[in-house]
């Protein structure tokens, strides 16, 4: 007989650190499922770094990094600090990408860890609030956008899925193309987003080039439905009050976030037909626009393989 699928997390427990990203010295929280036979050599999570808004501290993502943590990910959430534009704070960059691999890489081999010998290196999602959102749209798209980045930037091999909040892909009031290469990509969206409003990320969403991407709008959610409080401090706040008490609203996009990053990563085929296909159906305060690939089992080889904002502070209602 066919079971019902349980959307809920895969693990009951997790726990969490801190320690120091040494290659740019961020602080940073990481929290993973802690199973009780964790030691067991029986596990091998996925890492996902979550870039946080623009000045809004590491802290007020605790709830929701712990849920998608257990449904079965390692979540870095790093205090990245920079100046851009004349403006000093927490600021996230795409440079974060390649130095949160590394450390992570550090970690696993290191008998001192919490998360020795848990983690699969070669396999990384992207998760991001805002500003963050759009440093994560513009990795996956292979780009170095200033003021999301400064340098150069190579998408890495490692990274296969993203999924973002309150977010959109938008410089000098110009929409970027994003060419994912067939990397899955979820925009999740308040409806009552008053900073980040609804039709930019519809915009974005358009411009996402190739399947599998999802557009999840959640109702009653404004740009802070993911943060532990409504307009934390040190963020623009949004005048548009959410509707949808928080703590729904932060199980709901921690959950479908979840369960994306699963679909997409590790080619989950119940997690994949919940988001693209079931799950809406069940929620009532989620819609979902979305485009899949034809197969079941060619979304699955795209999942296993891996095939591969701030335009200035000025402008602050397109990023944070």
């Amino acid at each position: 007989m066919a079971t019902t699928f349980n959307p809920d997390p895969l693990f009951e427990d997790f726990d969490r650190y801190e320690t120091v990203i040494s290659t740019n010295n961020d602080l940073a929280d990481i929290y993973f499922p802690n199973p009780s036979d964790l030691d067991t050599g029986n596990y091998s999570f996925p890492v996902a770094l979550l870039l946080q808004g623009a000045f809004v501290d590491k802290s007020f993502y605790s709830e929701y990094a712990s849920l998608v943590a257990r449904y079965g990910f390692i979540v870095v959430v790093p205090n990245h600090e920079r100046s851009a534009n004349g403006f000093s704070g927490l600021i996230p960059e795409t440079f974060q990408i390649e130095a949160v691999l590394s450390e992570i890489k550090q970690e696993n081999t290191n008998p001192n860890s919490p998360i020795e010998g848990v983690v699969d290196t070669e396999k990384l999602g992207l998760l991001g609030h805002s500003f963050g959102g759009a440093v994560g749209l513009s990795a996956i798209a292979n780009q170095c956008l200033f003021p999301l980045c400064e340098g150069s930037f190579t998408r890495p091999e490692e990274l296969k899925a993203g999924a973002f909040f309150g977010a959109n892909l938008s410089i000098n009031n110009q929409f970027v193309p994003i060419a994912n290469s067939g990397i899955g990509i979820a925009l999740l969206q308040g409806d009552r987003d008053g900073v980040a409003p609804p039709p930019l990320a519809e915009t974005t969403y358009n411009n996402i080039q190739t399947p599998p991407k999802a557009l999840i709008t959640v109702s009653g959610a404004n740009h802070f439905g993911i943060t532990n409080v409504n307009n934390p401090i040190g963020a623009q706040p949004d005048l548009s009050d959410p509707t949808l008490p928080q703590e729904v609203a932060i199980e709901t996009i921690a959950r479908w976030s979840g369960l994306f990053l699963r679909a997409n990563i590790l080619g989950d085929s119940d997690a994949f037909n919940y988001v693209f296909n079931t799950g809406d159906v069940g929620d009532p305060n989620v819609t979902v626009e979305s485009e899949q690939v034809s197969e079941p089992s060619a979304y699955i080889g795209l999942a296993v393989l891996g095939l591969t904002a701030l335009a200035t502070f000025l402008k602050p209602k397109r990023y944070y």
